[in-house]
Parts: structure tokens; C-alpha cells; sequence
């Protein structure tokens, strides 16, 4: 069932249900922007991803900076997944969703001393540690608190993953991880320090990644890092792969889930798993990116010479992907009849920034004040990345059930 059916359901839909009732009244009231969630698709996703790594030592944990939002949470946490952290907020946001400490890593360059405190005091699963001070510190927090802190040390492997360069992490011009040319002395380092319990390694090498090949390169270098480890005598409990897994923002209803057996098999085929090792992946998009739609109303048409404009209530401040990354999103009229001309239309938001620009020449049906329009592909880092600026409501949300 398309996104379009499913909207002109929801207005005509009594109030069977909270989130449905409330998607009835915001469309009739004009109360637009909104995020419409659709939970089949998320469920789809998820049990795609339990199916793919049953019978294998495999560990998915959900990267939480995607979307926090808590139905999602609960969404996730309720199929069996971890959560990856990267603040304070984010830790105690998982608790409350229900996820438990021991199946949660908690990521980032800059971790501060109440959010090490916090992670150390709920016994989360594991730090990747990003440098030396980083690990000087967990291991003086930790010993202040009579604790042992798990800890992966991140790699920064120097792969190019070719995504967009705000995205990229894995290269050596980027501000994650360690380098490979020091990772010798940060592990003996790691080893002895009291306090410290060295699980692993870990790597992210970007995001949006919809070519194997990265993958396989990452694979290949955990290769020849485990087997120069194996030499010394130091074998690894856990090796985490980071994420990455991009979604289709082109056909977002012909693939509205990422090929999740072509990513896991990648790592099948490819990574040389140890004897009782666990692998540990940190999904965030290919989990939430498409079933999230950010539902939008146009306010006015405007044409400038050769130019026209569809100038709706959504703005960069509901989802600041395209003005930050000049990311690609399809844009649907969901008022608009499907059969029909098309003509290109620039669709801009209200913010008063000359990037608050959501698409450029974009062929839609003609379109007229008061159309809804949904922006597809929102469902990660749309909602999570909302701001107040122009002090601007944020977006409601709305799920089907």
C-alpha cells in the first residue's frame, strides 16, 4: 500500500486510536509539518535484520542519533536489538525505552566526565574509545568508582567509503578514531591500565555506504589487524563493524528495506571470525530511514521569470538534511491527481536562510495552495536533528499502528 492511500486513509479514518484520531485532526486543523511514522515498514526492517543474523554470532545495536524518538525506541528495543550511544541523553533515553546497559555501547570523540560516570554507574556494555586521554580518563573514572569499564577501541582504518564528505569517519583527514600506525601502543596501553577491560576493536567507516565493496575492504583490514594480534598473543572477545548500510532515496517504495542479506553475507563471506568472538553491528538509517515521512502543506505557488516556486510550512528546521548535505529526498503530492503534466518546481521552506531549500527543478503534478506534500526517506536524522530556529514549533508525530 503506497504512502498516498495510506495518508487520504488517515483523514478519513474515525478515532480508532490515539495516533490515528491525532493525524485526522492535524490534517482537517492545518496543524502541518508533521513526522508520519509508518510501523509496519520499521517492523519489516527489523525482523529482515533478526532473520539475517539468526544462528550467528552476530549483535545489531540500534544508533539511537538516527531518531530518539521514544515510540521508535520501544519499536526497536521490543525486537531484541542493542542501542548504540553517543551522549549522556541518548544513555538515559535507552534506559527509559527499555533497552538494558549491558546491551549498549556508548560511541563519540567527546565523551564527558558525567556521561562516563553515567554509563560506568547503569553498567553499559561497552565504551569504544576514541584516543589516549579518552582512555586515561574512563580508567581514572572508572577507578574512582571501584569499576572495570568494557571498552573497544575505535580504529580509524583510512578506508573511503565516497559518501558525502560530512559523512565520511574512516579516513585518516577524519576526527574518529585511532590510527592504525599507533593502535599497537594504545592497545598495550589498554591492556594495562586496572581499571580497564579491553573487549575489542571497533570501526565505522560512514554512513549512506550502498556498494559491498567498502565492506569488504573493512573486512579485509580486520583480517590482517586480528592476525598480527593473534602473533602477540592478543585475541579480541568482540570486533565492532560500525554501520553504514545506506537506504534508497531515489525509490523509496520500491525499496522501502535496505538489502539486508547482501550486508550481512558481506561480513559472512568475508570477515575471519574467531573462536568464541562476537560481531557487533551499529545500524541506524537502514533502520528508521524509510518509514519516516515528513507530511508538509504548501502555503503558496510563486513564479520568478523562468522559475516557479512551491513554497510550503516545512522548513530546514524540520529537516535539515538537504541543507547540510544537499541530500536527495522525493517529494510526493498527496493531494495532487497522479496522472497528469508534470512541470520542475523548486521546494523551498519558510526559514529565512537562502538554503532552506528542500529540492531544485523537481517534476511534480501541479501543485496549488493547500496541496500536502510528503518528503520521503525522513525517518533518520529528521526528527533528531530538528532545531527552534526562528523560533519554530517542533514537528508532532504521528504513527500508523
Amino acid at each position: 500500500m503506497s504512502l498516498k492511500i495510506k495518508i487520504q486513509q488517515t483523514k478519513k479514518m474515525d478515532k480508532k486510536s490515539v495516533q490515528q484520531g491525532f493525524a485526522m485532526d492535524i490534517v482537517k486543523q492545518g496543524q502541518t509539518p508533521f513526522y508520519y511514522y509508518d510501523l509496519d515498514v520499521l517492523r519489516a526492517t527489523l525482523s529482515a535484520i533478526n532473520r539475517q543474523i539468526q544462528g550467528w554470532p552476530f549483535t545489531v545495536h540500534y544508533a539511537v542519533k538516527a531518531n530518539g524518538n521514544r515510540r521508535i525506541l520501544s519499536e526497536i528495543c521490543n525486537h531484541g536489538l542493542g542501542a548504540d550511544l553517543v551522549s549522556g541523553g541518548e544513555v538515559e533515553a535507552a534506559l527509559e525505552a527499555g533497552f538494558k546497559a549491558e546491551d549498549m555501547t556508548f560511541s563519540g570523540v567527546g565523551k564527558t566526565d558525567w556521561e562516563i560516570r553515567l554509563a560506568l554507574e547503569h553498567g553499559v556494555g561497552c565504551f569504544n574509545v576514541e584516543s589516549i586521554p579518552e582512555l586515561e580518563v574512563i580508567n581514572q573514572l572508572a577507578g574512582e568508582m571501584s569499576a572495570i569499564a568494557p571498552i573497544a577501541i575505535r580504529v580509524n582504518p583510512d578506508i573511503d567509503a565516497h559518501t558525502h564528505k560530512y559523512i565520511t569517519t574512516g579516513t585518516a583527514a577524519n576526527k574518529f578514531g585511532i590510527g592504525i600506525e599507533v593502535l599497537d601502543q594504545v592497545v598495550k596501553h589498554a591492556i594495562e591500565l586496572p581499571h580497564i577491560h579491553l573487549r575489542g576493536l571497533h570501526f565505522h567507516i560512514g554512513s549512506q555506504i550502498t556498494q559491498m565493496q567498502p565492506f569488504v575492504m573493512l573486512c579485509d583490514t580486520i583480517n590482517e589487524l586480528q592476525a598480527r594480534y593473534e602473533r602477540q598473543g592478543i585475541a579480541f572477545e568482540m570486533i565492532n563493524v560500525g554501520g553504514g548500510l545506506g537506504i534508497d532515496y531515489n525509490s523509496p517504495d520500491a525499496h522501502p528495506l535496505p538489502d539486508m542479506e547482501h550486508y550481512f553475507g558481506t561480513y559472512k563471506e568475508h570477515l575471519n571470525i574467531g573462536h568464541n568472538q562476537h560481531i557487533h553491528f551499529e545500524l541506524g538509517r537502514s533502520i528508521v530511514g524509510q518509514c519516516g515521512s515528513l507530511i508538509t502543506r504548501v502555503v503558496f505557488v510563486k513564479e520568478n521569470r523562468d522559475k516557479k516556486f512551491i513554497i510550503v510550512d516545512a522548513g530546514m528546521t524540520d529537516l535539515i538534511r538537504p541543507a547540510l548535505y544537499e541530500a536527495h529526498h522525493e517529494i510526493q503530492n498527496l493531494t495532487a491527481p497522479t496522472s497528469g503534466q508534470e512541470e520542475p518546481y523548486d521546494v523551498v521552506g519558510p526559514v529565512c536562510e537562502s538554503s532552506d531549500v528542500f529540492a531544485h527543478d523537481r517534476m511534480l503534478p501541479a501543485t496549488h495552495r493547500g496541496d500536502l506534500l510528503a518528503i520521503r526517506s525522513a525517518g533518520a536524522y529528521g526528527e533528531s536533528m530538528a532545531s527552534t530556529y526562528n523560533m519554530r514549533s517542533l514537528p508532532e508525530s504521528v504513527f500508523t499502528e
